[in-house]
């Protein structure tokens, strides 16, 4: 369903999102390239006109230096890891096109990419860094205002366990994945509701600090 819903909106695939599958549930979702951005300003797809908050997850974001494509052999840690150009902070960007998703069953979410609609690429951490980065402090603060700070923690332990998942995942089905492509796998402090309009800084312990706001389309930017 995801791949019909994708050759529908008539998108390239830019990345993936991840994470270790539970009971009955597989979470793989594609990151349409659009939706990607580096920009101070990063516009919110899929934005309702009238919403004033946008929902950002905290992540770490791999980006593929080669192709890990479909094979009969299974991909070993290793090999993912030797296809890892680099590793960045990142906020995902979370909203569903449903009306009302929390009354659908999760095929019904995972056919929408589980409430992803963009990611934003925040600055490049240290290889060794990141690969131990299962918890660190993160704090963000909106201009003008208190910070806050929580423990984040990774929901699978280690960052790059659902990374080596999606490889064999995709691997088996056909698809694998493209260098260029970015992978996410987990949100550090769950869901933050953050206003559109305002500079927000977010700093990750010793691993990144960076600036960003977020803004809303101002015509009709992907397909409905």
């Amino acid at each position: 369903m995801q791949q019909e819903v994708t050759r529908l909106l008539g998108l390239p695939v830019g990345g993936w999102k991840a994470g270790l599958p539970g009971t009955g549930k597989w979470v793989a979702a594609p990151i349409y390239a659009p939706t990607l951005s580096r920009a101070a300003v990063c516009v919110a797809p899929w934005t309702d006109p009238h919403q004033a908050e946008v929902n950002v997850e905290p992540e770490l974001a791999f980006v593929l230096a080669h192709d890990l494509p479909a094979r009969a052999q299974a991909y070993t840690e290793a090999e993912v890891n030797a296809a890892v150009a680099s590793v960045h902070a990142a906020l995902e960007l979370c909203a569903s096109r449903y009306l009302d998703p929390a009354a659908l069953p999760f095929a019904e979410l995972l056919a929408d990419g589980l409430v992803n609609s963009g990611l934003w690429m925040g600055p490049a951490l240290n290889p060794h860094d990141a690969a131990a980065a299962a918890a660190f402090e993160l704090r963000w603060q909106l201009e003008g205002e208190t910070a806050q700070t929580v423990q984040g923690r990774h929901p699978d332990g280690n960052p790059r366990a659902p990374l080596y998942w999606l490889a064999n995942f995709l691997r088996e089905r056909g698809l694998g994945l493209q260098a260029g492509q970015v992978v996410i796998t987990g949100s550090y402090a769950g869901v933050l509701r953050l206003p559109l309009g305002r500079r927000v800084t977010f700093d990750y312990a010793d691993l990144a600090r960076f600036d960003v706001a977020f803004g809303r389309p101002q015509a009709a930017t992907l397909p409905a």
